[in-house]
């Protein structure tokens, strides 16, 4: 088992920068592939991009690709997100998720069993 916890949200300018992290409890974080989702008011969750147990390799969704990069840090159990050329419609609740999915390509909710609290992004125009 693994808990999460999400740090790094606020509120910033469109076309500016922020980095989210998760820290990951437990000796475990290396065995999962680990995710972020978002999910904005009204709207679904949706995937944002994973990357793999060892983080040699990651997926994007295409709406992300080239302006937001995923990383993590076994030694410190720690997942983070870069986002730069931030845009209004990327405003949500960013949510940290891990495994059990083997597969970086797993892009529902329901292939992630654990989850953070979420942190707050808002871009303003």
């Amino acid at each position: 088992q693994v808990q999460l916890v999400e740090s790094g949200g606020g509120l910033v300018q469109a076309g500016g920068s922020l980095r989210l992290s998760c820290a990951a409890s437990g000796r475990t974080f290396s065995r999962y592939v680990m995710a972020w989702f978002r999910q904005a008011p009204g709207k679904e969750r949706e995937f944002v991009a994973a990357i793999s147990r060892s983080g040699s390799n990651s997926n994007y969704a295409d709406f992300v690709r080239g302006r937001f990069a995923i990383s993590r840090d076994n030694a410190k159990n720690t997942l983070y997100l870069q986002m730069n050329s931030l845009k209004p419609e990327d405003t949500a609740v960013y949510y940290c998720a891990a495994g059990p999915t083997p597969y970086i390509d797993s892009r529902h909710p329901t292939q992630f069993d654990y989850w953070g609290q979420g942190t707050q992004v808002s871009v303003s125009s």
